[in-house]
């Protein structure tokens, strides 16, 4: 457990877990991750927002007698997945007098997932507050970053607002406070692309109320505290902007090279264009880092084997989690080879429809390409650079 001191009487309460190498079986993990629980101690009541992942609750609860807490009133939960929550049920026997306060979606969450009865929950609306005497709490209902019941909780005499999951990073630390680097915005854009991005327009209105409360401090709920809150505020506006750069994605998986070799002559002909392109091994590659180049990239063309008729399973995952994340692209396309025929691009152009992308041409070779398929890549190449031009990319 790290507890350290934010301002008078608000103090840092959470875990580092650097063992861990996966978040719900599905985000790999570069540095492990932090859980983050604040104590907010008024001169009548004393708060806490959010608590800690279930695997380290009875440390978690060890920490409060060993720093002198001896009573809890209210338990804020501003989200009710059980990386904030799971502690809530133990919070509540060690401090029976404490009641559970939440957004009603959250609440129903809580009781559903943690069956908290509902006598032991406080349910608030948007800009409510909450008084522990001489410091106040307010609620803000942020629906959307990322789940339906997630809510913000403002410190109003300190100006200090908790995000939750908003504004976050998988990331470790031994000072809670944020010290700029590319490791520590590698890890929020990572955090940012597989978790925010689906909510780009969502992650834009509240980006600009947060800038508009003009609050000196953000504390999120994974990853460090920012005492400068623009460093994180300016890297979300930018990921969450509606334009993407000048950059092509080339996520592709080939069984006997023949696809890698149309991929790698498509990255070099956008080269001599000015396009820079960012080639993916979809078997061997991280999804954390196809997650991130979604971020930025305006093109996607996906290169593919033929699998017993159809799509190599892996470009399958692949066209599944662009088509969730709801990147900011653009354009797209395929290239790809084929042993004895099938469907190769069908399926996967239906998956990608809700992105309404302007697919250029798609380019299926039987075996390896031959001078006619390069030509058409040459016209690809081009198409591409004709697309980002009139988009204002180059």
């Amino acid at each position: 457990m790290i507890y350290k001191k934010i301002k008078d009487n608000i103090l840092y309460a959470g875990m580092n877990d650097c063992d861990r190498l996966i978040f719900d079986e599905l985000i790999p993990l570069d540095h492990g991750t932090s859980y983050n629980s604040y104590i907010v101690i008024g001169s009548e009541k004393t708060a806490v927002i959010d608590t800690m992942y279930p695997k380290f609750t009875q440390e978690y609860l060890k920490s409060f007698d060993e720093n002198g807490i001896k009573k809890v009133d209210y338990i804020i939960a501003n989200h009710g997945e059980q990386d904030h929550s799971g502690s809530i049920p133990a919070m509540l026997e060690k401090f029976p007098q404490a009641v559970v306060v939440t957004n009603a979606v959250c609440a129903g969450n809580l009781k559903e997932m943690l069956l908290i009865p509902s006598d032991k929950i406080k349910i608030v609306k948007n800009d409510e507050e909450l008084s522990l005497g001489d410091k106040t709490l307010q609620f803000k209902i942020a629906p959307g970053v990322h789940w339906p019941d997630t809510m913000f909780t403002y410190l109003k005499e300190d100006n200090i607002i908790c995000t939750c999951d908003f504004l976050g990073a998988h990331y470790v630390f031994e000072d809670v406070f944020a010290v700029p680097s590319k490791e520590l915005e590698r890890s929020a854009k990572k955090y940012y692309a597989e978790i925010m991005m689906p909510f780009a327009t969502v992650c834009r209105k509240y980006i600009q109320q947060i800038r508009n409360m003009n609050v000196d401090m953000v504390m999120p709920s994974h990853g460090p505290i920012h005492k400068n809150p623009n460093y994180i505020l300016d890297l979300y506006e930018d990921w969450a902007g509606e334009k993407g750069k000048n950059l092509v994605l080339l996520p592709y998986v080939s069984m006997y090279h023949s696809t890698t070799e149309m991929i790698d002559y498509l990255a070099n002909k956008l080269a001599e264009k000015g396009i820079p392109s960012i080639k993916y091994d979809m078997v061997d590659g991280n999804l954390g880092d196809l997650a991130i180049a979604l971020v930025d990239g305006t093109t996607i063309v996906l290169g593919t084997s033929m699998v017993l008729a159809g799509p190599h399973p892996a470009a399958f995952n692949t066209v599944y989690l662009a088509s969730v994340l709801k990147p900011k692209a653009k354009i797209a396309s395929f290239i790809g080879s084929y042993g004895w025929g099938g469907n190769l691009f069908g399926k996967m152009a239906d998956m990608l429809a809700p992105l309404k992308l302007d697919v250029i041409e798609p380019i299926l070779v039987k075996g390896r390409a031959k001078a006619e398929d390069f030509a058409k890549i040459d016209v690809m190449a081009q198409e591409i650079y004709n697309k980002h031009h009139e988009l204002g990319l180059i």
